[in-house]
């Protein structure tokens, strides 16, 4: 049951009201965040949001394989493939290759990466205390509750229902 309706009338009939349809506001959240966020660290640090995505999992998890780093920020694995490709020649990061599948690769940050990481995440965190600003803390952690629950019940039906 819902109290805002994601319909509304129009000229020929049943139409979408887009500020009540979820996967609309998410998908406009999502897009003025990487629009704000990614012009920023281009002029700051002249990454792309791929780039920043590949630096925080490498973080978060120090020897991680391109297959990890796309299963956990959810991501293509031709872009994480050239972000690491960019993200190496720049030298910020380091890998070692397994003995048993050579293409395999384990990476982590490098002493410039971590720095690069460092700056990065602080303005991740300032863009977001911005986005958040004047939120009750109460409605914040509700709106990260239900966005986990959604995600979770998206992941979690494999078979398209």
């Amino acid at each position: 049951m819902r109290i805002s309706s994601p319909i509304q009338d129009g000229e020929g009939g049943p139409v979408l009201n887009l500020f009540n349809y979820v996967p609309f506001l998410l998908n406009a959240v999502g897009n003025a965040w990487q629009r704000k966020t990614a012009a920023i660290y281009r002029e700051h640090l002249r990454l792309g949001i791929v780039e920043w995505r590949v630096l925080a999992a490498i973080g978060i998890e120090p020897g991680i394989t391109a297959n990890q780093i796309c299963t956990m920020s959810r991501m293509d694995n031709a872009a994480a493939s050239r972000s690491l490709r960019l993200l190496q020649d720049w030298g910020y990061l380091t890998f070692e290759a397994e003995e048993t599948d050579p293409r395999k690769k384990r990476w982590w940050l490098s002493d410039a990466g971590r720095a690069v990481h460092d700056e990065c995440l602080h303005i991740a965190l300032e863009c977001e205390a911005d986005m958040i600003e004047d939120l009750p803390p109460e409605d914040l952690e509700t709106c990260m509750q239900v966005l986990r629950h959604m995600l979770h019940h998206l992941e979690s039906r494999t078979d398209g229902k």
